[in-house]
């Protein structure tokens, strides 16, 4: 069984940060990468409110942050291992890592398994997910080419895509089920003002239509409750997250929804286990909150093994 000093689950901004910092304090950090390094950032198109990456020229994209971050904490020592955690036994040190391939021990562990779309549970959603049905704009957007699609949710992801898929799109509609939305001031206003972007008020989508690939949605109106069915050849779902917590079950103290309980110093329920990004932060969930509680977990780690010493 192998046996590590530091072991990183997760590999978004927060793990890699965490690795970062981790591999620079000479601990020589094992991350656990999952079945995609980057997390959720490296389906993320255009990525405006990073600071420092930004130019006039170019707005880098989040592949390109995911790269540079990956390769700084190798740069420094990380070390990447593309496997996904399905166990663990947090009872006892040294902590027991189970993945699909490996087994491991561990002294230490920061936790940064993120968070996943949260889906709609309606009829035809799974039966259609990628054949019409994405929860990813910058993935699948280039399949819509000279297409009609809806996206439904009204939150900052869903504006982020809605507008980047009118790049290929010929027509977008939002169906969102209040009447005003819940993006940020400015990306309200880049909707609005896009011509191919329209808006489905408070309706909901209840089941998604289709013969081998997506044709429709039908959509009901929850204050008549109209119901009407709307042709569309795309179903672009951004209704929120949940934390990728099930593997944590017994192991560290959650709340209701299931994202990991840490203090301010990014400490969980079990002493020399730390968390950050996603996993523990329902609130902020932003590419430069999660960077930030990376390095914390990170630096906090690194104190406490000392002590331990």
């Amino acid at each position: 069984m192998q046996k590590e000093k530091v072991i990183i689950i997760g590999s978004g901004p927060a793990g890699l940060t965490a690795a970062l910092y981790t591999a620079r304090a000479m601990l020589n950090p094992l991350v656990i990468a999952g079945t995609q390094i980057g997390g959720q950032i490296a389906i993320t198109g255009e990525v405006e409110n990073y600071p420092g990456f930004w130019s006039p020229d170019h707005t880098p994209t989040g592949p390109e942050l995911v790269e540079v971050m990956q390769k700084q904490a190798e740069h420094f020592g990380a070390r990447l291992e593309y496997d996904e955690v399905v166990a663990v036994d947090f009872q006892q040190r040294p902590f027991h890592i189970k993945t699909y391939g490996k087994e491991f021990l561990a002294d230490s562990v920061i936790v940064t398994a993120g968070a996943s779309p949260t889906k709609l549970q309606v009829p035809g959603e799974e039966e259609y997910t990628g054949r019409g049905v994405s929860y990813c704009g910058t993935c699948d957007g280039f399949f819509f080419r000279g297409k009609d699609v809806v996206v439904v949710g009204g939150g900052d992801s869903a504006m982020e895509e809605g507008i980047f898929l009118t790049k290929f799109a010929n027509k977008v509609e939002v169906i969102h089920r209040r009447d005003e939305l819940r993006a940020g001031a400015i990306l309200q206003k880049r909707a609005f003002a896009n011509e191919k972007i329209s808006f489905i008020w408070d309706s909901v989508v209840e089941e998604v239509v289709g013969n081998g690939v997506v044709q429709g949605v039908k959509v009901k109106n929850v204050k008549t409750g109209e119901s009407r069915q709307l042709k569309t050849d795309g179903v672009f779902i951004f209704i929120g997250h949940y934390p990728n917590s099930q593997f944590l079950v017994g192991q560290l103290a959650m709340d209701e929804e299931g994202y990991v309980i840490t203090d301010e110093r990014y400490r969980t329920s079990v002493p020399g286990i730390f968390a950050a990004g996603e996993i523990q932060d329902p609130h902020f969930r932003q590419i430069t909150t999660s960077v930030g509680q990376g390095a914390g977990a990170g630096m906090e780690l690194e104190k406490w093994l000392a002590q331990q010493e």
